[in-house]
Parts: C-alpha cells; sequence; structure tokens
C-alpha cells in the first residue's frame, strides 16, 4: 500500500498546521532564535519581544554566538513601530569598545539628546530652553507619600500612556522652564521584563514633577556569564557619555519603586544614597556604609574612582566596594531622610550569590586604578531608541578571576 494515499497527505497536512498553530501559541520562534525569559516569567502575554541579531566582527563574535543573543523588548506593535537604531540598525556590526576616560569631545548643547538624533542647532541660533527661566527644585511642602502603582501591564499600554510625554528613548525635558540637572538614569538589567514595565510606569511620572531633564539608559547583559551589575552600570556610564555630558548618574535597580516625591532626583554635592528605607527591609538602614540599591553620583564623583569594580559577578559586594572607592577619594555618602528616601521592592527570586565578594572586598583598594571604566572590555551588540528608554544589549568580555 502506498504512503503517498490522499487520506495520509491530508492527515500530514492537518498534523503539520495542527503543529504550526501550537509552536506559534508558546512563543517558539522557526528563524533560529533562542527562547526568551518570557517562558522563565510566564507572562508571555504581556511583553512582545524582537530578537536582534549581529554580523561577526573582527573579534570573532557573532554567527553561532549572535544567535543565542537575549531579545529585546518590544515598546510597540509592528504596524505602529517607532524605535530609532542609533548605531547602524539591528544587522550593524558588533563593536568591541575597551574604554577610556576621554570626554573632551561631548557636545554640550541639549537639543540633540531630546531630539534623539545627534544634530546640533546651526550657529548663532538659541534653543528656546535658553529662553526660559532656570526651573527650581519642587517645593517640599507640596509633596510627601505616594503610592506606587504595580499593576503589570503590557509595554504597549505603559508607551501610550507615557509616550506623548517623552522624546524618543525615554528622555524628558521640562517645557515650561530650563532644567538645572541633566540626569542620566542607568538601570543594569537581565531577565526582569516584568519588573521593567512596572519600573517605566512609575518612574517616569515621578521624575517629570522634579523638572530635570533626564533619560533611562538600560543595560541588558548578554547571557553565558553571571550577572556583572556594577560593568553594566560601568557600560551605562561610558555610552550615555557618547550622547550627552550629562551632570550626574543615578544607577537604579529595576525592582524598587520610590516611595516619597521629595526624594529628588538631582546632583548631588557629595556621592547619595537613595533608597535608606525599603519595605522589605523594614524601612531600616541595614549599615551605614551601604550604598547599593539607588545611588547617585555626579560625572566628576564617579570619575574619581574610576567607576565600579567589574570584578564582581554574581550578587553582592559590588556596592560595598563602591563605598570603600568613595571613603578612599574623601568622599562621604549623604543620605535623605528616612521617612522620604523610601522605597518598595517588587518581588523577586533571590539570586545566586558572588562566592569571592568577600574576597574581592578585601582586596578592593589595592586595583583601584586597574580595574573600573578604564579596564572594562565589552561588545554592544545593539542599541535601540525606545518610546520609554534607551535599550543597550552588551557582552562583558571581561574575565572572572579565578583564584
Amino acid at each position: 500500500m502506498s504512503l503517498f494515499t490522499k487520506a495520509n497527505i491530508i492527515r500530514f497536512l492537518a498534523g503539520a498546521i495542527c503543529l504550526l498553530l501550537v509552536l506559534n501559541f508558546v512563543g517558539f520562534r522557526t528563524d533560529g532564535g533562542s527562547g526568551t525569559s518570557l517562558s522563565k516569567l510566564s507572562i508571555r502575554r504581556v511583553h512582545k519581544y524582537a530578537h536582534i541579531y549581529g554580523n561577526a566582527s573582527s573579534d570573532g563574535v557573532g554567527g553561532g554566538e549572535a544567535s543565542r543573543l537575549p531579545a529585546a523588548p518590544l515598546a510597540l506593535s509592528k504596524d505602529r513601530e517607532r524605535d530609532q537604531e542609533l548605531h547602524g540598525g539591528p544587522n550593524s556590526t558588533i563593536r568591541t569598545v575597551i574604554a577610556t576616560a576621554n570626554f573632551t569631545s561631548i557636545p554640550q548643547d541639549l537639543t540633540h539628546f531630546l531630539l534623539g538624533t545627534n544634530k546640533l542647532l546651526p550657529p548663532g541660533q538659541k534653543s528656546t530652553s535658553a529662553l526660559l527661566a532656570n526651573c527650581t527644585d519642587p517645593d517640599p511642602r507640596n509633596g510627601g507619600p505616594i503610592m506606587p502603582n504595580t499593576t503589570l501591564e503590557s509595554l504597549d499600554i505603559i508607551e501610550a500612556e507615557l509616550g506623548p510625554l517623552l522624546r524618543p528613548g525615554g528622555a524628558f525635558q521640562p517645557e515650561n522652564c530650563n532644567a538645572q540637572h541633566h540626569v542620566a538614569i542607568v538601570v543594569p538589567f537581565r531577565d526582569r521584563y516584568a519588573h521593567l514595565s512596572v519600573f517605566l510606569r512609575n518612574i517616569h511620572p515621578f521624575l517629570m514633577k522634579q523638572r530635570i531633564a533626564y533619560r533611562i539608559f538600560i543595560v541588558e547583559q548578554t547571557n553565558g556569564k553571571p550577572f556583572n551589575r556594577a560593568a553594566m552600570m560601568n557600560i551605562g556610564f561610558l555610552e550615555a557619555l557618547k550622547l550627552y555630558q550629562w551632570d550626574c548618574f543615578i544607577f537604579h535597580d529595576v525592582d524598587l519603586l520610590p516611595l516619597d516625591d521629595r526624594n529628588l532626583y538631582n546632583c548631588p554635592r557629595q556621592p547619595r544614597h537613595m533608597s535608606v528605607a525599603i519595605d522589605t527591609l523594614n524601612f531600616r538602614l541595614p549599615y551605614r556604609s551601604i550604598f547599593g540599591g539607588v545611588s547617585a553620583m555626579t560625572r566628576e564623583h564617579f570619575q574619581a574612582v574610576n567607576g565600579f569594580s567589574n570584578s564582581f559577578f554574581g550578587w553582592g559586594g559590588e556596592d560595598d566596594d563602591m563605598s570603600n572607592r568613595l571613603k578612599h577619594a574623601n568622599l562621604f555618602i549623604s543620605r535623605y531622610p528616612v521617612n522620604i528616601a523610601r522605597y518598595k521592592m517588587l518581588k523577586h527570586q533571590k539570586e545566586k550569590a558572588n562566592p569571592k565578594r568577600y574576597e574581592n572586598l578585601q582586596n578592593g583598594m589595592s586595583k583601584i586604578e586597574q580595574d573600573g571604566i578604564n579596564s572594562i572590555k565589552y561588545a554592544i551588540y545593539s542599541i535601540k531608541q525606545f518610546p520609554t528608554f534607551t535599550w543597550y544589549l552588551a557582552e562583558l568580555k571581561n574575565s572572572e578571576r579565578k583564584s
């Protein structure tokens, strides 16, 4: 009996169609891309993704390696997509960066930052911001405790709410006054897409009321090595300075939401520990030298201590090392009162601890000049402007120290 009967062909086609429908429903792709962290979070219907691929580069990264990169979260459905590639598009060559601390060529005009381009105003033409009065900090008497919205929504919905108020890339500039603080919000990131949705929905309205110019940078580490939070913040610092010479940087965990709008995200005279009182810690400061969670530093502060150490792979230690670096540079940690610097922490699984964090802390002071923004090596696979944030996909090239 022949296998190629009409009945068998119909059965085969029906089975193939069913298989394709099942694969489409669970979210698998047929283009060779790897699965996303959606399956881990079980919120596949809440977020959308686009796989980003890079061609082979001179450093040998690409091809099969690039095909295993994590996905980028989409802020818009495809027919409404208006994100812009800053560096040549999703198929541009992967670039490897060995960091240097030369920032002399950074433009001072803010226009390109607002418009999401590198174009400056013609010579002699003043921007509208030059004609406005300077912004003042919000009056603390008009502020107080706030209740964050922790409802999990699609990034599409959040973009619809906030997009009209923002510039591309998650940038904001007050319209009725000239901002005195230009702040880069750097968020180290991996596999926290549900938190990202909630974070963006809360942080933008919170910051808009403070009359600062800001932009949110999400720096996502590729898979392959344990998460290095400090290195992602170093990368965010260096990459953000390629767009604008920011006055100050706020390094912000994606799972922390401010609970009081008197907690100002402006440029501190001394490095400021922002997340003083967290609900999961009974709103108490665990120890005096803590500098984790949310922290603020001027550009000069960060350069003076050579940024964060790149040696901390896995959870813990990098913030205490930064605290030691600040002390070594004769800087001290400032804080708002405990009734103002309050945060809610979103629920998440406990991270795997860094087994060498104490060893790295002990040896940290001896390698400040050799371990930081002047020694970090990384590859940027993609940079994309979404309506509510600027997204970097970065691979850390520094090796995990073995001893």
